[in-house]
């Protein structure tokens, strides 16, 4: 039995070859790469919502090189503390799944089954994401809109994803953890320098939100070093930077042959009351 279930009636899904099926006899074909279409026509905002095509490629060519790895390490190590033998993970919005396969492999290494599942509202993305592991489920869909039963999670991940709090509520089992990743105050501060005359520090603040209990804040903090353009470029495609910094400071980034910037993130964990 799939982890998700029908967007059009809420009754369970049935994985086949070809296309996933509830009892109410509603299909959704499975797109050659591996992915489903959960997203009904009424919840699109666009021909084409999320990431672009551009976007996907750059988030799965940067992600690829394991810039980012002491994120997915310190991710790994909370699943396996906050989980048990058999967890249903959930990761809302996972993008090209480089933090969904990381976190699926090291719980399945530590001895555990994890039915594993990603869902982001990008097509394009997804394409990697299903590429990357076939054992898991992937579909397109809404985090505001969830296709799963309520309290079915176990464990669910959001990594610089919308916060869609009264579904991660509804979906999350009684107990259930929920891993929240922000970007801390200077986080590519090295990058934004280049960018901007004057750079801004991201906001960092906790939170308390209903529902929830605040267990702990993780800080994962390195320093990276871009060895060439094509890299350098990469990164600022997948930030939101990319639609909002001058054209003298996209100028000056993409002149640079290397760039050495700090990456700082925050783990904001909380359990669901």
């Amino acid at each position: 039995m799939s982890l998700f279930c029908c967007p059009l009636c809420g009754e369970s899904l049935t994985r086949g070859e070809r296309a996933y099926a509830c009892p109410n006899r509603h299909s959704f074909d499975i797109a050659r790469e591996g992915y489903t279409y959960l997203l009904p026509v009424n919840q699109k905002h666009s021909a084409a919502p999320g990431d672009d095509r551009g976007m996907a490629t750059a988030r799965r060519d940067f992600l690829s090189k394991d810039y980012y790895r002491p994120l997915l390490d310190a991710l790994c190590d909370l699943a396996v503390t906050h989980t048990g033998d058999a967890p249903a993970v959930l990761d809302a919005g996972c993008g090209e799944g480089y933090y969904t396969a990381g976190v699926c492999q090291v719980l399945a290494t530590a001895g555990k089954t994890p039915r594993m599942a990603g869902i982001d509202i990008s097509k394009f993305i997804l394409r990697s994401a299903a590429k990357r592991a076939r054992e898991m489920e992937f579909a397109v869909a809404s985090s505001y809109h969830l296709p799963l039963a309520d309290e079915c999670v176990d464990l669910l991940l959001d990594c610089f994803s919308p916060l869609a709090l009264e579904e991660f509520r509804r979906v999350l089992r009684p107990g259930g953890v929920f891993l929240y990743v922000v970007p801390a105050a200077d986080h590519l501060w090295q990058m934004k320098q280049v960018l901007y005359d004057v750079p801004y520090p991201n906001e960092e603040k906790e939170t308390p939100y209903e529902g929830f209990a605040y267990e702990s804040v993780v800080p994962v903090e390195d320093t990276i070093t871009l060895g060439n353009p094509a890299d350098i470029h990469a990164l600022f495609q997948m930030t939101p930077y990319y639609w909002k910094t001058p054209k003298a400071g996209a100028e000056r980034l993409l002149a640079l042959d290397t760039l050495t910037t700090k990456i700082a993130f925050r783990i904001h964990v909380f359990r669901k009351l």
